[in-house]
């Protein structure tokens, strides 16, 4: 049960009234302090794609990744233009080694005991034979062979081949009077390197002659070279 109370003056007034109906507006309050944040939220939907929004700027430079699986070979490719000419290169090794000469009298009758000079060269492109001197100077180590062949006319002729100065192989012709005769010789030696070979004639045995009709010729080549012996020498090969 509800209980309507008015309590009213003398003079008809109302005082004091517990009635449901609403009163009239009161003044506006003032503003109350700042509450506590609310709760979060929950996520939003996907908004709509923008179609003409500007460009942001570049980021920055991210770090380097792991290098990837090789590819597979591709396709040799064409070929390149001729590339510009290189620079020359530095002198190769010593090549195909050589020595060789032949030399002739020019005066018959050389002077005995002392090597006979053959100063009318024939060859001696290697410059291993001294016409000045008439002694084959070995540059290139291994066998070597010499031959003479001389015209001997109105005395003997006993001529020695001297190698490192020693006699290693004589031979004579014996001739009188003005009778001409040929004297032939030939052989092989081992030579090193400066090693000396030349021909001389004995005291009264000098009848080795030259004329515009004859000639007295000494001649000699490498047959093959000691290889062993330019290693070592070289320094590449020591035993």
């Amino acid at each position: 049960e509800f209980a309507f109370i008015r309590l009213l003056s003398l003079d008809g007034k109302v005082l004091v009234s517990n009635s449901l109906l609403p009163g009239e507006a009161g003044v506006k309050g003032n503003k109350g302090n700042y509450g506590f944040p609310g709760l979060k939220g929950q996520k939003g939907s996907k908004g709509d794609t923008c179609e003409n929004g500007t460009k942001g700027d570049k980021g920055d430079r991210g770090d380097a990744g792991d290098p990837g699986v090789d590819g597979e070979q591709g396709d040799k490719g064409e070929k390149g233009d001729t590339g510009e000419k290189g620079y020359c290169g530095e002198p190769g090794g010593r090549g195909l080694l050589r020595s060789a000469f032949s030399a002739g009298l020019s005066k018959p009758f050389p002077p005995p005991n002392v090597p006979i000079r053959f100063d009318k060269i024939f060859y001696n492109d290697q410059e291993d034979y001294n016409p000045s001197t008439g002694k084959f100077n070995c540059s290139v180590p291994g066998a070597y062979v010499f031959a003479y062949h001389l015209t001997v006319r109105g005395r003997p002729a006993r001529v020695s081949l001297v190698a490192r100065s020693k006699k290693v192989a004589k031979a004579r012709e014996t001739l009188y009077g003005q009778e001409i005769d040929q004297a032939s010789f030939l052989t092989v030696l081992k030579l090193s390197a400066g090693d000396q070979v030349w021909l001389e004639v004995a005291r009264d045995w000098n009848g080795v002659y030259v004329s515009t009709e004859d000639d007295s010729v000494f001649t000699g080549f490498l047959l093959y070279p000691d290889v062993f012996e330019i290693l070592h020498n070289s320094g590449t090969f020591s035993q």
